[in-house]
């Protein structure tokens, strides 16, 4: 097995602390990186060696590249870390206050923890555009309804990260905040065509995309209008035509969890990964369920001895995500639990994420 197209892949691992098994398997599949969900997470210092270890693993890597270490932080709802780290309020409270130097301190702080005990990645901000009332998978993730104001706050929720040295990730493109069906359970239909999606939903990707955010999320979604066959994560004219061709963004483009049934009710697991390659995407997401990184791994491997998919574009993606994570993730270690400690929760933070709570711009803060 090629061990590069590990380098494809961010994976969920199974407790609060890496088994033997997992070690063996990032090391020999060269894998790029590993997602925490709440069932990884239980205290900071707990998560601050969880991240260690993840971490020290590149020094027996090839390339000894960082490792991706990411998270669904968003605040609100989707707050896969909880107290003693500060608990941020949903990112309506934001486009509410419609101030963007708050939306900046808010994840500019949120990122300074993440960093502090070493996770590196933010599935945030979440830049769906609340359009339909009825969507409960989105509701309060949104910063609005309106895609300049969306677009305004993202724009500075991805520059705060940045400043935190905290990679962001807007998601769900080109734009979750129609659907009415949750991409977990089943694949959503919607009508919009390109016009629409272009002039409305769009909007606050493009602005991200000028703020520099340097990865994307897709959406299992069907857009029938255009593209009849294929959901946008498996679609070549929604991720290298839109997204990249387009939209000329030169970040990565990551896959939302590839286990999601939107997917699996309507493609094989040996299909899912290859057509999201094929699409033009630069990384796949595998959340939950320990046996699809392996078995991905094989099935691209068999497509590309097949020649549906091209080793040596395979390879070169393959360094250029290495690339990517060595200028990005310049200090991957946790910071000393000492220094940490000081940061996670601490008075500052808290206020801040009380005063958004309440509707207020804290003192000292122009727009």
């Amino acid at each position: 097995m090629s061990k590069s197209f590990g380098q494809l892949m961010i994976i969920g691992i199974e407790g609060k602390s890496l088994t033997a098994d997992e070690k063996k398997f990032i090391v020999n599949n060269n894998i790029s990186g590993v997602i925490l969900m709440g069932r990884n997470c239980e205290s900071p210092k707990q998560i601050s060696e969880l991240c260690h270890d993840i971490q020290s693993l590149r020094f027996k890597m090839p390339d000894k590249a960082p490792l991706f270490i990411g998270i669904d932080m968003e605040g609100g709802r989707v707050q896969r870390l909880k107290s003693p780290f500060t608990i941020w309020p949903p990112a309506k409270k934001l486009g509410d206050l419609d101030n963007a130097t708050v939306s900046f301190l808010l994840s500019q702080k949120m990122g300074q923890e993440l960093k502090s005990v070493g996770i590196n990645l933010d599935f945030a901000p979440c830049v769906d555009i609340f359009s339909n009332p009825q969507n409960t998978v989105i509701g309060d993730r949104s910063l609005g309804e309106d895609p300049e104001l969306v677009g305004k706050h993202a724009s500075a929720l991805v520059r705060g990260f940045i400043k935190s040295e905290v990679i962001p990730c807007v998601k769900h493109f080109p734009g979750h905040g129609n659907t009415l069906i949750d991409s977990h359970e089943d694949l959503p239909k919607e009508n919009s065509d390109l016009k629409r999606l272009e002039e409305f939903e769009m909007i606050p990707f493009k602005r991200a995309f000028k703020a520099r955010v340097d990865m994307c999320m897709t959406s299992h979604i069907l857009f029938p209008q255009v593209d009849p066959k294929y959901p946008a994560t498996l679609s070549e004219i929604f991720v290298k035509k839109l997204l990249k061709e387009n939209n000329r963004f030169k970040g990565l483009v990551i896959t939302d969890d590839l286990d999601m049934k939107a997917l699996t009710k309507n493609y094989s697991p040996e299909e899912i990964p290859v057509l999201a390659l094929k699409a033009g995407c630069d990384l796949l997401l595998y959340c939950n369920e320990p046996l699809s990184p392996p078995r991905a791994l094989e099935a691209i491997l068999n497509a590309t001895i097949q020649g549906s998919l091209d080793e040596n574009y395979l390879e070169k993606l393959s360094q250029k995500v290495i690339a990517y994570k060595k200028e990005k993730i310049p200090n991957p270690d946790p910071l000393s639990f000492e220094e940490a400690i000081q940061i996670i929760g601490c008075q500052e933070h808290q206020s801040l994420a009380q005063a958004i709570k309440e509707g207020k711009v804290p003192e000292g803060i122009t727009s």
